[in-house]
C-alpha cells in the first residue's frame, strides 16, 4: 500500500539519487529481452548461412633450408670434390636475399606458367560456384602464345552436350559455337586454343563448366601478396613458406613448385660460371688441337723426308737438358696464355657485365680469388636485378663493387703478365745457352728437334686444357639445389577462414550489440516520461498512483468483479486520495478537479473510472465536464451531445436536474456534460452560476469530480481552481515530454492549483515502476510486475511482447 499521509507521500519523492542505479540501467534493456533473443537467433542463422555457403580458405605451409649459406656452411654434396678447386669453401648466400628471390616476380611467374594457374575452372552448384582443381572435367590448352597476357580477364562457359561435343558460351550465356572436343578454336582475345575432355573424370550431360582466364601480371601480383616467406629465427637458414587458398591441393602444388623453381633458378645461376669456363676451354682446345695436329704432320713428313728414326747419343743428352728447360718454359707460357685469354674476355665486356672463366689454374692465388669474387658479385647482380629496381641502393652498391673489382682484376692480370714475361725471358736466356750444345748436333737432327719441341709445348697445353675441361664438367655434374626441402607443402583439412567458432561468437555479440545500441540510442534520444521515476527526478509533487495501459477496448475498466491491473490501479488511487483530502464540513461533498498539461493525456478516462471507483464504495458521485472548449465526456461515453454546464450558465430556466444524466453501466454516478461550445468559455467560467453549481452539487453528492481543460493551453482551469479540494494532475506515460514537466512543477511551487497530486496514466507494465507494487489476490494478475491481459495473440506478438 502506498503511503498513509500526505507528508509520507511527499517525503517519498524528495530524494533524488545522485548515483547511477545499475539494476535500473540493466532493467531498461531486460524489458526488451525478446528483441535480444530474436536478434541473436537471426544473427546466428545468418552466421550459419554464411558458413554454409562461404568459400573456405585453407592454410598450407612448407619449410626449406637455404644451403651454401654462412649459417649452414658448404653443402655436403660438394665436399667430395672440394679438393679439385672447382667449388668455393666460402658462401655468398644471404638468407634475407634468398627470401626476396623466392618471392620475386620471376620465380612466381614461372610457377604460374608451369602449373597453368592463369586458367581456372569452376562448376556451378545450387547456391554458389566452386573452383575445381586437379579433377576438372575439361581442360583448355593454348596452341600458341596466348594473347590474354596483354588483355583483361576473360570468362568462357562450356556446356557439355555429350562425350564428344560441347557448346561454347560467353559470360552473358550467349551460345557462340557448338564444337567437338579437341577442335581448334580461334578467339581474338585469347588466341588459338583447344578444349579437351579429361578422360579420368566423369562428365555429366548438360554440365556447365566456367573457364576463367586471368591476366598473368595480375595473377602474379595476387600470389605475391598472399605468399609469405619467413625465416624460422635470425640464426637459422630454414625458412617457412605459407599460402592461403580456397583449394588446398592447389596451394600445396604452388608451394612445392615454388621451391622447385627457386632451386632451378639457383642451379642455373651456379652453372653460369662453369658453362662460361667450359665454352672458353672448348674454344681454346679447338685452336690448340689444330696447331698440334699441324705440328705432328710436319714432324712425320720431316722424318719421312730424311729417313730419321732417332737421335744420336749427343743429341739425346742435349735434348734431356733442353727438355728440363723447356718444361719450365712451357708452364710459364701456358700461364701467359691464360692471362692473355682472360684479358681478352675482360676487353670484350666494356659495356656489359658477365662472368669470367674460372678455375683455370692460375699460379697466382690472388688472381684466382679475384676472379672468383668477381663472378660471385656478378651472380648476385643477376639475382637481385629481377627483384630490385634500377635505383635500388643495394643494386647500385653492388654495381660499384663490380666496377672496382674489375679494375683491380685488370691491374692484377697486367702485373701477373709482366711477372710471367720476366720469367720467360730468363728461361729463354737459359734455353739459348743450352741451344749452343744443340748446335753441335747435325743440321737434320736439329731441325727434327725444333719440330718436336713445338709438339711438346702444344701437347702439354692440350693436356692441361683437357684436364680443366674435365674439372668443369664435374662442377656442372655436381651442382646441387640451393634449397633443401625439409617439409613438403601440407595443409590441414580444417579451414583457417572463416573460423566457425569466431563467426558464431561474432554473430552472438552482434546479435546483442545491435539491439543494445538501438535501445541505447533510443533511450538517449527519448525525452518522454515513462515511469514514476521520471516524475520523481524532475518534480517534488506528491504522487498518488499510476494507471497501467489497458489492453481492452472498454472505456470503463473498473467494476465490482474486475481484477485487472487497471482496475486495481484505480482502487489504489481511490485509497491514496483519502489521505490527500483536507478536512471539510460535515455534509459537504469533496471536489476533485482533474487536469493535465495538454490534451490527449487521459483526463476523461481517469475522471470516469475514478468516479466509477468511488461509486463502488456506495458513495454518490457526480462527474462534471468543465472542459468547455473540447468536451470529451459524452464523446468518450459514446453519447450524443446534450445540454450541460454552458446551457446551465446561459439559461436561467434550466436547473441541475435538467442537465444531469446517468448511464446504466455505472451506478451511483451522475453526469453533467459540458454542453454547447461557447465562443467565450473563459468569461463563462467567471459567471456566478459556476459558484452556484458547485455549492449545490457539494450538498447533494459525496464526491464531485470535475474534468477540466489542459492548463498549458488555456487559463480555464486556473479560473475555477478555487472550488477544488484536490487537484489531480494527469501525465501520460510515453506521451508527455519531460521538458513539459516544468508546467506542473511551476503550478505546484506557486500554489496556483490547491492540494495538487500527480497521477501517471497509460504506463507500460513491462517497464516496471521503480518500487514494484504488486497485486495478485490469487487471480493471476499483477500490477507493476509485468502483467499482460489474457488475450489471444499470435506467436510472434507473444515473443516480441506485443
Amino acid at each position: 500500500m502506498e503511503g498513509f499521509t500526505q507528508n509520507n507521500i511527499e517525503l517519498g519523492i524528495q530524494h533524488n539519487e545522485p548515483t547511477i542505479n545499475i539494476r535500473e540501467e540493466i532493467d531498461k534493456y531486460l524489458i526488451h529481452w525478446r528483441w535480444f533473443v530474436v536478434a541473436v537467433l537471426m544473427a546466428l542463422f545468418l552466421a550459419f548461412v554464411y558458413l554454409r555457403y562461404s568459400t573456405p580458405q585453407y592454410s598450407v605451409t612448407s619449410s626449406i633450408m637455404i644451403k651454401d649459406n654462412q649459417k649452414s656452411g658448404i653443402s655436403d654434396e660438394l665436399k667430395a670434390v672440394a679438393d679439385l678447386g672447382i667449388v668455393g669453401t666460402g658462401s655468398a648466400n644471404n638468407t634475407d636475399n634468398e627470401i626476396e628471390i623466392i618471392k620475386s616476380r620471376k620465380i612466381v611467374g614461372r610457377v604460374v606458367d608451369s602449373l597453368v594457374l592463369n586458367v581456372i575452372y569452376f562448376t556451378e552448384g545450387h547456391i554458389k560456384t566452386s573452383e575445381v582443381y586437379g579433377n576438372n572435367p575439361i581442360m583448355l590448352q593454348f596452341l600458341e602464345k596466348p594473347a590474354y597476357q596483354q588483355t583483361k580477364d576473360t570468362t568462357l562457359l562450356v556446356r557439355v552436350l555429350n562425350n564428344n561435343q560441347f557448346q561454347l558460351q560467353n559470360a552473358e550465356g550467349t551460345v557462340l559455337q557448338t564444337l567437338n572436343f579437341g577442335e581448334m578454336i580461334e578467339n581474338k582475345t585469347i588466341g588459338k586454343f583447344s578444349i579437351f575432355r579429361n578422360d579420368t573424370e566423369q562428365i555429366a550431360k548438360e554440365q556447365d563448366v566456367i573457364i576463367s582466364i586471368r591476366n598473368r601480371d595480375k595473377l602474379i601480383d595476387s600470389y605475391l601478396s598472399r605468399i609469405t616467406v619467413t625465416p624460422v629465427n635470425k640464426n637459422s637458414s630454414v625458412v617457412t613458406l605459407s599460402l592461403q587458398d580456397p583449394v588446398k591441393q592447389k596451394a600445396e602444388d604452388i608451394l612445392n613448385k615454388l621451391a622447385d623453381q627457386y632451386n632451378l633458378d639457383a642451379i642455373t645461376d651456379k652453372n653460369i660460371v662453369s658453362i662460361k669456363t667450359k665454352e672458353f676451354i672448348e674454344e681454346r682446345l679447338q685452336t690448340v688441337s689444330l696447331e698440334l695436329s699441324g705440328i705432328q704432320d710436319n714432324f712425320k713428313q720431316y722424318k719421312d723426308q730424311f729417313g730419321i728414326t732417332g737421335y744420336s747419343e749427343e743429341g739425346v743428352m742435349a735434348l734431356e737438358e733442353v727438355s728440363e728447360s723447356n718444361g719450365k718454359l712451357i708452364e710459364l707460357k701456358t700461364q701467359l696464355s691464360l692471362v692473355q685469354w682472360v684479358q681478352q674476355e675482360i676487353a670484350k665486356q666494356q659495356n656489359t657485365v658477365e662472368v669470367l672463366p674460372a678455375n683455370l689454374g692460375f699460379s697466382d692465388i690472388i688472381t684466382s680469388k679475384s676472379i672468383e669474387e668477381y663472378n660471385q658479385l656478378v651472380l648476385e647482380k643477376y639475382r637481385l636485378e629481377p627483384v630490385a629496381g634500377k635505383k635500388n641502393p643495394n643494386l647500385l652498391t653492388l654495381i660499384n663493387e663490380i666496377k672496382v673489382l674489375k679494375q683491380n682484376l685488370q691491374s692484377n692480370l697486367a702485373n701477373l703478365k709482366k711477372s710471367i714475361e720476366i720469367q720467360v725471358n730468363k728461361l729463354t736466356d737459359e734455353s739459348n745457352r743450352v741451344k749452343g750444345k744443340v748446335a753441335a748436333i747435325p743440321a737434320i737432327e736439329r731441325g727434327m728437334f725444333d719440330i718436336e719441341k713445338q709438339k711438346e709445348i702444344y701437347s702439354e697445353l692440350y693436356a692441361y686444357l683437357l684436364k680443366k675441361k674435365e674439372e668443369t664438367a664435374i662442377s656442372l655434374a655436381v651442382t646441387v639445389p640451393n634449397a633443401k626441402i625439409i617439409d613438403m607443402a601440407y595443409g590441414s583439412d580444417i579451414p583457417v577462414s572463416p573460423k566457425k567458432n569466431i563467426i558464431y561468437l561474432a554473430a552472438l555479440l552482434l546479435g546483442l550489440i545491435i539491439p543494445f545500441g538501438f535501445f541505447y540510442i533510443k533511450n538517449l534520444l527519448d525525452t518522454k516520461i515513462h515511469s514514476r521515476k521520471d516524475l520523481e527526478r524532475e518534480m517534488k509533487i506528491p504522487f498518488v498512483g499510476d494507471i497501467p495501459h489497458s489492453e481492452t477496448q472498454e472505456k470503463i475498466v473498473i467494476s465490482r468483479e474486475a481484477r485487472t491491473s487497471a482496475a486495481e490501479a484505480f482502487r489504489l488511487l481511490r485509497t491514496n486520495l483519502d489521505f490527500m483530502f483536507p478536512k471539510t464540513e460535515d455534509g459537504v461533498g469533496k471536489t476533485i478537479f482533474i487536469t493535465s498539461t495538454t490534451s490527449g493525456e487521459g483526463k476523461s478516462f481517469v475522471s470516469i473510472n475514478l468516479a466509477a471507483s468511488l461509486a463502488l464504495t456506495n458513495k454518490k458521485v457526480l462527474l462534471i465536464g468543465l472542459d468547455l472548449r473540447a468536451p470529451k465526456i459524452t464523446e468518450y461515453l459514446g453519447l450524443p451531445d446534450r445540454k450541460g454546464v454552458t446551457n446551465f450558465i446561459l439559461d436561467d430556466r434550466l436547473s441541475l436536474e435538467d442537465i444531469k444524466f446517468s448511464i446504466p453501466e455505472i451506478k451511483n454516478v451522475d453526469f453533467i456534460a459540458s454542453g454547447v461550445i461557447p465562443p467565450n468559455p473563459a468569461e463563462l467560467l467567471l459567471n456566478d452560476k459556476i459558484k452556484e453549481l458547485f455549492e449545490m452539487t457539494r450538498k447533494d453528492y459525496d464526491y464531485v469530480i470535475v474534468d477540466t481543460a489542459p492548463v498549458n493551453l488555456v487559463t480555464d482551469t486556473l479560473l475555477v481552481s478555487k472550488y477544488a479540494d484536490l487537484f489531480i494532475y494527469v501525465a501520460r506515460a510515453n506521451y508527455l515530454d519531460k521538458r513539459m514537466l516544468i508546467v506542473p512543477e511551476t503550478l505546484y511551487r506557486e500554489k496556483k492549483l490547491p492540494n495538487m497530486a500527480m497521477v501517471l496514466n497509460d504506463t507500460d507494465m513491462k517497464r516496471g515502476y521503480g518500487y514494484g507494487y504488486g497485486y495478485g489476490y490469487g487471480y493471476g494478475y499483477g500490477y507493476g510486475a509485468g502483467y499482460l491481459e489474457v488475450t489471444k495473440k499470435s506467436w510472434w506478438q507473444r515473443l516480441l511482447g506485443k
